[in-house]
């Protein structure tokens, strides 16, 4: 114990009591004596808070895990505002004027400042790394400037999950028979050669040069590096060094994201009008930039209205669709067709983690019904199609693979003394599977067991099987009574195996008309006229069997153009329509064609002729259609702009108000309760805390998102150093060293968020960029800042106190060495499955056993590594 005055001369010391020391009459006592028998409470720097003296050390050490594990989910939360505030700043725009055709109108388009590299290892490089940056910072000045090990163990333990364990996760994330390759390998060679040298540089400063010391020019050269690789890969971006690409990829980016297909022009007729409702159409090279410009409905993910009109045009093709779907789907549409960086599937990631607004389209349960129903094949091709964006998996209700059942018609009429007769229920669609559906009567005017005979039973269709019959029998009671009429519905079977390959078609619900005539009937339209909206998609035209419904009937009818022209106005021709026994009704169906333009009411004539089976025409053969506008064209289209641009402003990974910003915090999935799921319930009550505390963080949209960056910072900072001492203090209580806790449990907390977000952009992304792309570029960041920096500011320190910055190689050395080792056998690896036809020239998916024995072999790595650095760590063997 040395003890002095400020003189230099000893004071006097007499041992008191306890092991106490008495100087100048005052009595002190030793730190050692102060924590006897309360382990490792001196650990934390600002833990712990409460006296834990009398907790059991078991029950302490799960209280810490616990806390740390739930730090970890507050971390990534302030990160997630954090890396608002990042794409606040980095979406920052100018404007560029093009020539046009029109020329007193420029074309004005807005192009991204911050160039893709500068911010993918700056802004976005720090937000997804600065946890384990300023751990390693608050560290070193926790420590009176001298160094610890659970920062740089951190550092170095994520690097390696980055690479093995984030690598092998998207190579085998890839769908089967899908390859992805890395689009900007210039950027890729320069960020991979910097991981390495960052590692390999560390090694020598720490065991060659000035072995267990950092010297002030050491740590300078590490944190210059930072600066030097930002200014490279820009440079690479660029194509300053070496042969410039064959295409402006950065003009392709201003004026839009598709390119057609040149290895392919015949491909059109693979998808048709699928792909023109992407905006794709083959062209040849030469007309490319006019494509581009001119036949795109969003270009560059922006929202105008004639590409509007053109989508919402061709999406209303479909019936059932509502002018609400239609905003939900332009909406889900610009923002697939927009451009992500890593970030925004960074934020993707922690709010499916904690139960937060998605930034990805998310569909209604019944807009994905009706989409099942009318655009399956619009989200097969555009998945399929090597330059559509995709929109996500195809919803789980199928019914082109799906058995359809349903009535013959909608209605029938029988006699009262028929006694009983057979209605038919047909099946379509899939025909190759055992399905059971159950047939009910419901009451109506006629009362069961007094006019009919109830029916509750279950029907089954075998494979290839078309049609069922359903017996009813009607009560004849002998008395006089007017027309009644009761229903048989179809339903689906409660089990949801029995559920499975079929569906309901469009006429579930049949209703019988009890009668009184046994005459073939007249058939005639129910009324001289009819007013359909130009935006009804089908108008359909009831056609009455009166006066009888005894035995089959025909009758054709055809259309008659008037002011609105067939083929035009709308889909008109010839038909015939046939009534069964006892049927009394049949409807005519003509698609209305919605050509989004404003145009004065419009009309045709249907005509019934040519009746059989001894059936007459009516009075009413002949029937006016009258097409209407809506409403006023402009304020439709402005509704539905408004529509789509409040989806859209719903799926933006920032916030520009407190009170949006307070309603996310609030409201489970940001409000959208419709399509939260039982797991998004929980995660949001785990992190709620969180979410309040951080909803007070200024939103991203004051001061251009530095407001916010800078406070989120801070936020970052202070729970970091919570993290930090909740895992010193749980390492301590269950006795494991500060460089294996860093190495797996902190680094593990740390990296997850980037594994589920690079996950993402594995399977959504074209190119690996997003996914693995940016992982040897964070790895290298880790170092210049998170090593460079802190270790710059203590060896300055000690510099001006005349002593040295001591950093024991040790067990850093050692892991930082079989990183380096490892890193170049997995960048090797990337190398050689980019190259190599076997694993389908590509760094992810490709062949199905190339793709798994790749992505365990990298796994294999991490676990090597992690085993390895904690046998050296606790003296198993030494290097």
């Amino acid at each position: 114990m040395a003890l002095g005055l400020d003189d230099g001369t000893m004071p006097d010391v007499e041992v008191g009591p306890d092991n106490s020391y008495i100087i100048d009459n005052k009595t002190y006592v030793s730190k050692d004596e102060v924590y006897n028998g309360y382990k490792c409470a001196d650990r934390g720097i600002l833990l712990p808070f409460i006296s834990e003296y009398t907790w059991s050390i078991e029950v302490r050490a799960f209280l810490y895990l616990v806390g740390l594990l739930y730090c970890f989910l507050g971390v990534a939360i302030i990160a997630d505002i954090f890396m608002g505030a990042i794409e606040k700043i980095t979406s920052k725009t100018r404007k560029v004027y093009l020539t046009s055709e029109k020329e007193d109108e420029p074309e004005v388009i807005e192009v991204r400042i911050w160039s893709d590299a500068v911010a993918n290892l700056t802004l976005m490089a720090l937000g997804s790394s600065a946890p384990e940056i300023l751990l390693a910072i608050i560290e070193v000045i926790a420590n009176k400037f001298e160094a610890g090990a659970l920062g740089p163990g951190t550092i170095v333990g994520s690097a390696a999950f980055n690479l093995f364990v984030i690598s092998a996760v998207c190579v085998l994330s890839i769908p089967k028979g899908e390859s992805r390759r890395i689009k900007d390998i210039k950027v890729f060679a320069v960020t991979a050669v910097f991981s390495i040298v960052a590692y390999v540089w560390l090694l020598i400063i720490l065991k060659a040069v000035t072995p267990n010391e950092v010297e002030v020019w050491e740590a300078a050269v590490t944190f210059l590096m930072f600066p030097l690789l930002v200014l490279l890969a820009w440079m690479a971006e660029k194509n300053f060094c070496g042969i410039p690409n064959k295409t402006d990829t950065s003009k392709q980016i201003e004026l839009g994201n598709f390119q057609p297909d040149t290895e392919n022009p015949n491909s059109s007729s693979r998808c048709g009008k699928v792909l023109k409702l992407c905006g794709l159409e083959f062209r040849s090279e030469s007309n490319a930039d006019k494509f581009l410009r001119d036949r795109q409905y969003f270009r560059d993910g922006r929202l105008d209205r004639d590409g509007l009109v053109a989508f919402i045009k061709e999406v209303k093709n479909y019936p059932g669709l509502t002018d609400e779907d239609a905003a939900i789907l332009a909406a889900s549409k610009l923002v697939e067709s927009q451009s992500h960086s890593r970030m925004w599937y960074r934020v993707g990631a922690v709010r499916n983690m904690t139960g937060g607004r998605k930034t990805q389209p998310q569909l209604s349960t019944k807009l994905k019904v009706r989409l099942s129903q009318c655009l399956h094949s619009v989200y097969n091709a555009m998945n399929e199609h090597p330059d559509a964006p995709t929109l996500g998996e195809v919803p789980q209700v199928k019914p082109h693979q799906n058995a359809v059942i349903d009535f013959h018609a909608a209605s029938c009429a029988v006699m009262e003394d028929i006694g009983k007769f057979k209605v038919a229920v047909c099946r379509s669609g899939r025909l190759d599977n055992r399905v059971s559906v159950r047939v009910e009567t419901i009451d109506g005017t006629a009362t069961e067991e007094q006019d009919y005979m109830p029916i509750n039973e279950v029907i089954t269709f075998e494979p290839e099987e078309s049609e069922k019959f359903v017996e009813v029998e009607i009560i004849n009671d002998n008395q006089w009574e007017p027309d009644e009429e009761f229903f048989l519905k179809i339903s689906l079977l409660m089990n949801a195996e029995e559920r499975e390959g079929v569906q309901l078609g469009r006429i579930s619900i049949m209703e019988i008309t009890i009668l009184n005539d046994d005459e073939p009937g007249v058939v005639m339209f129910q009324k001289r006229g009819f007013l359909v909206k130009e935006s009804i998609g089908n108008a359909v035209i009831p056609v009455v069997r009166k006066n009888g419904a005894d035995g089959e009937i025909t009758i054709k009818w055809r259309s008659i153009d008037k002011t609105a022209v067939s083929g035009k106005d709308y889909t008109g021709g010839e038909g015939v329509l046939t009534f069964k026994h006892t049927e009394i009704e049949q409807n005519i169906e003509i698609p209305i064609i919605d050509d989004m333009t404003p145009e004065k009411d419009e009309h045709f004539e249907i005509e019934l002729f040519d009746p059989t089976g001894g059936a007459k025409i009516g009075q009413i053969n002949r029937t006016a259609v009258t097409i209407t506008n809506d409403d006023d064209f402009n304020n439709v289209l402005n509704n539905m702009m408004q529509m789509t641009n409040a989806n859209i402003h719903a799926m933006q990974v920032h916030h520009e108000t407190y009170v949006s910003q307070i309603k996310d915090a609030l409201n489970v999935n940001g409000g959208d309760i419709e399509n939260a799921t039982a797991g998004d319930y929980v995660l949001h009550f785990l992190t709620f805390g969180w979410k309040i505390i951080f909803a007070l963080v200024p939103p991203p949209s004051l001061l251009g998102g530095w407001l916010c960056f800078v406070v989120s910072l801070a936020c970052i900072g202070l729970l970091t150093a919570i993290i930090g001492d909740l895992a010193a203090i749980f390492g301590c209580l269950v006795n494991l060293d500060d460089a294996i806790t860093a190495i797996t449990f902190v680094a593990l907390g740390t990296s997850l968020p980037d594994t589920f977000a690079s996950r993402t952009a594995a399977v959504q992304e074209k190119y690996a960029d997003n996914a693995v792309g940016n992982v040897t570029g964070s790895n290298s960041v880790n170092v210049f800042l998170g090593l460079g920096l802190p270790w710059f500011i203590a060896s300055v320190y000690h510099y001006a106190k005349g002593s040295k910055f001591k950093v024991e190689a040790g067990s850093l050395g050692f892991s930082v060495g079989l990183f380096s080792g490892l890193c170049i056998i997995t960048i090797a690896l990337l190398m050689a499955r980019r190259m190599f036809s076997i694993f389908g020239k590509a760094e992810l998916g490709g062949p199905p056993c190339p793709k798994i024995c790749s992505g365990i072999f990298m796994i294999m790595l991490w676990l090597i590594y992690v085993l390895i650095s904690a046998f050296q760590t606790t003296g198993y063997f030494n290097f």
